[in-house]
């Protein structure tokens, strides 16, 4: 699976402000005297609320932290090294190097991180409302761009008989293109062991759009829910359900599961067709075989895709969405 690929001169800019936010944010710690009660430790973002975040520590316990400004824009699931200030607080004075980030663009265009460290994407879909195409192929294309796995849980299984076949078939051409297919129903408990079993020692977030029971499968996924929110509103000081962060969870078969309101819609951070293209994974075997070299799989003569589509090789409503996204990268 393709990763975001870095060039030499951007890791070691990458790894230079890291190291210099690093001896910053140790200069600020020891200039106000934050009380040191042994040596630093490590932590986990569960949560961000403004300035302040809640960390679970190396053992889970949840700690209230500030953190400097100069450490850049921390997200949930970051890893970061913390000291205590003595009063039951902390202070965050750097962040470890993330191996992957999850991002899209906010209203002016920019990068906006969403979450850090995960390894999947478990895109949640329903036959009520019934999903968006053209949405869960954006969330697969970032999959790969971002080099995180990709499952598929179509929730609310329980209604499937009261859908006509084109959703089944939909799903049934993700499966033969190797993404995983889970079907659930948290109504009737069925599907929960596959789908416990998929999260396992993973780092996932669940994203889809709004009404397709993320919250349910939180629920049923969670017994120590009311648990951990609990303690997190202890810690924060917040109350129950008045953030609008992403927030992490720690699964009881191992693994952390993070839920974000951030992800209900999505636009992709992709720029250039040849990346676009790198996210359609059963588009591979036929890169390079079109025609012409700047084919844009289109109306060209030669193109590979297109007599792939025509051969049964690829599903034709995928490379549709492929053609509506590259036409949204505005080079078309």
């Amino acid at each position: 699976m393709s990763r975001r690929r870095l060039t030499r001169q951007q890791k070691a800019r990458i790894a230079a402000i890291r190291e210099r936010r690093l001896h910053q944010a140790q200069y600020e710690t020891d200039n106000l005297h934050v009380s040191h009660d042994g040596p630093s430790r490590e932590g986990t973002v569960v949560v961000r609320h403004g300035r302040s975040l809640v960390i679970a520590d190396e053992e889970r316990h949840l700690v209230n932290c500030q953190f400097r400004q100069n450490l850049g824009d921390i997200v949930c699931g970051d890893h970061v090294i913390w000291h205590s200030t003595g009063d039951g607080d902390g202070v965050v004075t750097a962040v470890r190097e993330r191996t992957t980030l999850l991002s899209r663009p906010d209203y002016g265009g920019h990068e906006k991180p969403l979450a850090a460290n995960l390894t999947q994407l478990v895109i949640v879909a329903a036959p009520s409302p019934a999903p968006t195409g053209y949405l869960l192929d954006q969330y697969l294309a970032a999959a790969e761009h971002f080099g995180l796995k990709a499952i598929l849980v179509l929730n609310k299984s329980d209604l499937l008989e009261d859908v006509d076949h084109e959703l089944l078939h939909r799903f049934e051409t993700y499966a033969r293109i190797g993404y995983p297919v889970l079907h659930v129903s948290t109504k009737q408990h069925s599907g929960e062991e596959n789908l416990r079993s998929s999260l396992k020692d993973e780092s996932s977030i669940l994203v889809g759009q709004s009404g397709v029971g993320k919250s349910s499968l939180v629920n049923m996924l969670l017994p120590d829910l009311d648990v951990q929110t609990g303690a997190l509103s202890k810690t924060s000081g917040l109350g129950k359900h008045t953030t609008s962060s992403a927030m992490l969870y720690f699964l009881p078969q191992g693994g952390t599961l993070i839920d974000s309101p951030g992800v209900r819609s999505f636009r992709l951070l992709i720029t250039e067709r040849a990346e676009l293209e790198q996210g359609f994974r059963e588009f591979a075997p036929f890169l390079g075989h079109c025609q012409f070299s700047d084919c844009r799989h289109e109306q060209e003569p030669g193109c590979a895709l297109t007599e792939a589509v025509e051969s049964g090789k690829i599903a034709g409503w995928r490379l549709n969405h492929f053609r509506l996204m590259a036409q949204a990268l505005g080079k078309t």
